[in-house]
Formats: C-alpha cells, structure tokens, sequence
C-alpha cells in the first residue's frame, strides 16, 4: 500500500504542479482560452489558485522524500482536496459537467492519500 500511495502522491504532485504553475505563468487573457472558468475570476485570483496548487504538490513530496515536518504531506493532500471541491463548486455553478468528473477523481486521490499517510502508512 505505501507503493500505492507514493504512486498517487507523485501523480498529484505532477498533475498539480503543472496546473499551478501554468495559472502562476500565464497570463488572465491567455487562460481564459484555456480555462473557460478563468473568466470569473480576478487575475490575483488566478494566481493564488496556481500558487497553492504548486505548494500542494511540493507540499505531497518534499516532506516526505526529506524527511523534515512529514505531517505536512498529508496535511497538504488535504489542502488539495479542499481546492477540489471548490473546483466542483466552480464548474457546477458554471454548468461545466465534464470538468466535474475530473475534479471528482483528483479528490478521491487526494483524499486517499490523506487518509493513508494520516492513518495506517503514515511516515
């Protein structure tokens, strides 16, 4: 099982980093074109979205390849669960459905990488 969640934990962390790192990069206009959510929010908006899914990812790695405060991984598989429900929210509010499923599976994934590291593979 620790196989199994190092895996998950490392698909986030690519999954949100590069998502983060793209709403930290790329201009409002520019997103817009690629995330039709993006128009109903500011561009600090944005921005704080992309930064903390960039922390969220380091947060599900760092701690524990380094082994310092490793309570955070979990912590921050929480974090990131939290952004996806908001994201759930966003899309249903916005009639989005098929960014929906998307977002249902990154919190399921989230959310077992919490329960695990919190629970009985915890660090």
């Amino acid at each position: 099982m620790n196989i199994a969640l190092w895996i998950v934990q490392a698909l986030l962390a690519v999954a949100f980093l590069g998502a983060g790192a793209m709403k930290l990069t790329q201009p409002k206009e520019k997103l817009v074109t690629l995330l039709a959510w993006a128009e109903s929010f500011s561009p600090t908006s944005i921005k704080l979205i992309g930064a903390v899914e960039v922390l969220g990812a380091l947060g599900l790695v760092l701690p524990a390849l380094t082994g310092i405060a490793q309570v955070l991984t979990p912590l921050a598989a929480v974090g990131l669960a939290v952004v996806m429900v908001g994201a759930i929210v966003t899309h249903g509010r916005r009639g989005e459905r098929p960014m929906i499923a998307v977002n249902v599976v990154l919190l399921a994934l989230a959310l077992f990488v919490a329960w695990g590291r919190f629970g009985p593979y915890a660090f």
